[in-house]
C-alpha cells in the first residue's frame, strides 16, 4: 500500500515515517522544511534501509502537490505538516490560517483531484481548550484558547465535511496530548529552533548546557505537589498510533476521532525527577509565577483508541525522558 506522509521530515514525522517502513509501506514525504532538516530523512534511511521518495514542497503549492499526487498514487495520506508553537500562533494568527488551514484545504483538493479518499490527521487535545473535567474524552465540548487550536478544529471540520459529501471516504482525527522522548537509537528526535516551548525538550537543552535554567510556572495548582500536570505519550507510542488509525480507515469509511494520550498525568516535578534519573543530571530551577491560561490537570481518557483501534500507550514519562537524554546528549545541536 502506497501512503504520502505530509511533514514527514519533522519530530512526529519521522518517528510514523519509521514506523510504516517497518510495515512494509510504500511511502511518499512531502515537506518544506521550514521547521525540519532533510538530514532527519538521512537518518530515518540508514535505521530502516530502506529508501522512499521525499519531495521539498509546500502545502500552499495546490498545483504541485495535485502533480505529485497524481503521481505518486497514494492510497492514503497521513497530513502532519504544519505550524506548531502554540505562542507563535497568538502574535502571527494570519500566518497560521494561511498555512494550517489553508494549506491543508489545499491537500485535500489535490486528494480528490488525484482519487485519494482516505486521511490520517494529526489533531490536537488543544481543541478542548479549558477542561470542564479529566479526564478528557472524545465527546468534550470543542473550545480552544488559542489560533493554534483553533486552525485543528477547524481542519477537523472541514476533513468531516469532505469525508462526508464522499462515497466511502475515510478519516481518523488523532487529537495528541503532549508527545515527547526520541527513537531508540538516538539519531531521531525533537530538534526545536529557538528556545523549546515544550516541556521535556526545554529539560533536556538544559541539562546540556543550551540554556540556564528551568521557570516552574506556578506550584501552587491542585495537584500532588502543586505543578501542572499533563499527559505525555512517547512519541514511537504516537507513530504506532498513525500505524493503526490508517489499518482502521482501510477498514471502516466516515471520520472519526481518537484521543492518543496514556490516560495518566505527570507533574512537573515528576518530569524533573524522571528525567534527573535518566540523565544523572541535576537541572537548575526556579519557581515563577502562573501563566495566564494555564490549568491544574490535562489528561486523556484513550479508551476509544484502545478499543477500536486497538492501541495503547505502552511507555511511561521515564522511558520518555531516558530516550530524550539519549538524543540530546548525542546530538548537542540536534541536526545541526
Amino acid at each position: 500500500m502506497k501512503v504520502i506522509l505530509t511533514g514527514g521530515a519533522g519530530y512526529i514525522g519521522t518517528h510514523v515515517l519509521l514506523e510504516l517502513l517497518a510495515g512494509d509501506w510504500q511511502v511518499g514525504v512531502i515537506d518544506n522544511f521550514c521547521n525540519s532538516s532533510p538530514k532527519a530523512l538521512d537518518r530515518v534511511r540508514d535505521l530502516a534501509g530502506r529508501d522512499f521518495e521525499a519531495l521539498r514542497l509546500d502545502l500552499l503549492d495546490e498545483s504541485a502537490v495535485a502533480d505529485a499526487l497524481r503521481a505518486f498514487r497514494p492510497d492514503a495520506v497521513v497530513h502532519l505538516a504544519g505550524l506548531k508553537a502554540i505562542g507563535e500562533s497568538v502574535a502571527q494568527p494570519l500566518r497560521y490560517y494561511e498555512n494550517n488551514v489553508l494549506g491543508s484545504l489545499k491537500l485535500l483538493r489535490a486528494m480528490h483531484a488525484a482519487g485519494c479518499g482516505r486521511i490520517v490527521f494529526s489533531s490536537s487535545a488543544s481543541i478542548y481548550g479549558v477542561p470542564e473535567s479529566v479526564p478528557l474524552d472524545e465527546t468534550h465540548r470543542l473550545s480552544p484558547v488559542n489560533p493554534y487550536g483553533q486552525c485543528k478544529r477547524f481542519i477537523e471540520q472541514i476533513v468531516g465535511d469532505w469525508i462526508a459529501a464522499g462515497d466511502g471516504a475515510s478519516g481518523v482525527l488523532l487529537r495528541y496530548f503532549n508527545p515527547a522522548g526520541a527513537h531508540e537509537s538516538g539519531r531521531v528526535g525533537e530538534d526545536p529552533s529557538g528556545v523549546p516551548n515544550n516541556l521535556v525538550p526545554l529539560i533536556s537543552q538544559i541539562a546540556a548546557g543550551r540554556h540556564e535554567s528551568l521557570t516552574v510556572f506556578g506550584d501552587d495548582y491542585d495537584t500532588r505537589d502543586g505543578t501542572g500536570e499533563r499527559d505525555y505519550v512517547h512519541v514511537v507510542d504516537l507513530a504506532r498510533a498513525h500505524v493503526a488509525a490508517l489499518d482502521h480507515s482501510f477498514a471502516r469509511a466516515g471520520c472519526e476521532a481518537f484521543n492518543i494520550g496514556t490516560g495518566r498525568g505527570a507533574t512537573v516535578m515528576e518530569v524533573l525527577a524522571a528525567f534527573e534519573r535518566a540523565s544523572g543530571v541535576a537541572v537548575p530551577r526556579s519557581v515563577g509565577p502562573r501563566r495566564p491560561g494555564d490549568v491544574p490537570s490535562y489528561f486523556a481518557n484513550p479508551a476509544r483508541a484502545n478499543e477500536i483501534l486497538g492501541w495503547r500507550a505502552t511507555r511511561g514519562i521515564d522511558d520518555m525522558c531516558a530516550s530524550a537524554w539519549a538524543w540530546q546528549s548525542a546530538n548537542p545541536d540536534g541536526y545541526g
